[in-house]
């Protein structure tokens, strides 16, 4: 691995995360003595990872310049932006720049955390933060959230252009359209690097208007005039929330909300004015039965099928306050995220077997927040960036991007499709790849945050597919012969009552390397233990075909 050498005249830009995955989003520009953080997402687990709740960017190489960042920048208020926060926060309080919604997120997640003393700063579109040697300049885009924005970092090397989250909405929720104007400007100055949102890149067209979305939701209210209706959505698309909200407003029906995460922003949104909720219609989740059925909306997190989401526990009636009846329409308003598909498919299972009807998978009730391939052709006409590095994508969405960019005339040699760590080096006339940072996957597993890496996920698997045995065996301190045991407890592997045979046999194995070892006159305990897990391992593989993991503990007297 070639660590990269500094060079304080040349820009640095590297990704921290979110290269060749969904979420994880982190981006950092160094230029002489300044670094500034743009964005700092969580991801969620693979399944492999058992037991881990959440998984953040290592910033190994943060901490270790900590003197020279100048602030962590927000591009927008999903959790794939901003999850991380608190935890990167711990380690390296700076300020935080970012645009009031994203401010007002933040916050419910510092004081979750018990962070009080970290600076937040509230920007508007197109107000700059001047540095020493960059200015930082936020621009407004669409997205599934309000208050998005794009970046530009400008230099005496050239601007470098981020465009966040983005798509291209004329006829946003809000009526607040992307700047384009303000994009075009930039073109004008000319733009150095473009880093460019590649989650769509492979889908040919363009993003329908989030605005399509209240039509497709009107449709299904005016069928379920008699039903109780559920919708399922992101907690995080405020827009969506706001589409809802109308149209329960115009069916005459109270709206209640469900899952910490939806009662939470509909709290911060409403309160800073994001959310237009007219008087008397929220309820609390605990009244909803003083209405009829058909007065009643109810919101409620669970889109992806998440275990302890509010929609998987009524799925499987394990709800307090909810439970799915004959009849009711539940719309689950959004796209399967890569990797969810079983345990959405699993909660819809469970709902219609419970009676309810459940729309899912409609284009009339969700629309994407990512921009697709028109959409990023026109703003690489629109930006002309001399660079280019595709970023927010696995490797294929990147790898197509960077394809878009090269069909619009771009030269191949000033298209870079880095990886995580990464560090692109620049400046007005050049750029290339001239080494890594430290990178990786911090996880965090209840309060600990990294304390569980690879042996300790190697141990939960092996556990989790052939389980334990644990061997008890006591001996004398004196001559090593055996006063107890052995004695054994299986967790996972069989069950001990139904394999009384195996057992015994596990035992004979057990008390022969015992005695073989006492006839030697062999004390030593990690000589015991390991004889004592070889030969066990042999034996239960051949009476099994199976591999428990074998835990001897030796006790003397």
């Amino acid at each position: 691995m070639q660590l990269f050498k500094k060079n304080s005249n040349k820009i640095k830009v590297m990704a921290l995360g979110g290269l060749n995955e969904i979420g994880k989003n982190m981006t950092v520009i160094e230029y002489k003595d300044e670094i500034i953080v743009i964005d700092a997402g969580l991801s969620f687990p693979e399944d492999e990872m058992l037991g881990i709740d959440i998984v953040i960017p290592d910033v190994t190489y943060l901490v270790k310049n900590k003197d020279k960042i100048k602030g962590i920048f927000i591009t927008h208020g999903h959790e794939d932006h901003i999850g991380a926060l608190p935890y990167i926060l711990k380690k390296i309080n700076v300020p935080v720049y970012g645009a009031k919604l994203s401010i007002g997120l933040i916050q419910v997640k510092l004081k979750e955390h018990k962070l009080n003393n970290v600076k937040l700063n509230v920007i508007k579109p197109r107000e700059v933060v001047k540095l020493s040697n960059m200015e930082v300049e936020f621009i407004k885009v669409n997205h599934s959230i309000p208050d998005a924005c794009s970046i530009a970092v400008h230099t005496d090397q050239g601007i470098i252009y981020h465009t966040g989250d983005f798509k291209v909405d004329l006829t946003p929720i809000d009526g607040d359209v992307m700047d384009i104007h303000r994009i075009c400007e930039l073109s004008k100055k000319g733009v150095l690097l473009m880093l460019a949102d590649s989650t769509n890149a492979e889908r040919p067209g363009s993003t329908m208007s989030e605005r399509t979305v209240g039509n497709g939701l009107d449709d299904l209210f005016r069928k379920a005039i008699n039903n109780r209706i559920l919708v399922a959505t992101f907690a995080s698309n405020i827009h969506r929330l706001q589409q809802i909200i109308n149209t329960a407003e115009k069916f005459n029906r109270k709206v209640a909300v469900s899952g910490r995460s939806m009662v939470n922003v509909v709290g911060v949104a409403s309160d800073l004015g994001y959310l237009n909720i007219p008087e008397n219609m929220m309820i609390d989740l605990n009244d909803i039965y003083k209405y009829e059925e058909n007065e009643i909306v109810l919101i409620t997190t669970g889109s992806q099928g998440e275990p302890m989401s509010a929609l998987a526990r009524m799925a499987s009636a394990e709800h307090k306050k909810v439970e799915i009846k004959n009849g009711d329409l539940i719309i689950i308003s959004a796209n399967a995220i890569p990797g969810n598909e079983k345990s959405i498919s699993k909660v819809v299972n469970s709902l219609l077997e419970k009676g309810a009807e459940v729309v899912y998978e409609d284009e009339d009730i969700h629309v994407s927040g990512h921009a697709k391939q028109e959409e990023l052709k026109l703003i690489h006409r629109l930006v002309r960036p001399k660079f280019f590095m595709p970023a927010h994508g696995e490797y294929r969405m990147l790898k197509k991007h960077a394809e878009l960019a090269e069909e619009l005339g771009m030269p191949s040699q000033n298209i870079f499709v880095n990886k995580t760590g990464e560090v692109l080096e620049l400046d007005r006339n050049s750029a290339k790849v001239s080494g890594t940072v430290p990178t990786g996957n911090v996880l965090v597993d209840g309060l600990g945050v990294g304390d569980v890496g690879n042996i300790v996920l190697r141990d939960r698997k092996h556990l989790s597919e052939d389980g334990l045995m644990i061997v008890v065996v006591t001996i004398s301190k004196e001559d090593g012969r055996v006063l107890a045991g052995p004695d054994i407890i299986s967790r996972g592997f069989v069950y001990v009552r139904e394999s009384e045979d195996l057992m015994d046999g596990a035992k004979n194995i057990i008390k022969n390397v015992l005695i073989e070892c006492e006839q030697k006159n062999i004390k030593e305990w990690a000589y015991l233990k390991n004889n004592i897990k070889e030969n066990l391992k042999e034996y239960l593989y051949q009476k099994t075909k199976r591999n428990p993991m074998i835990l001897p503990i030796i006790m003397e007297v």
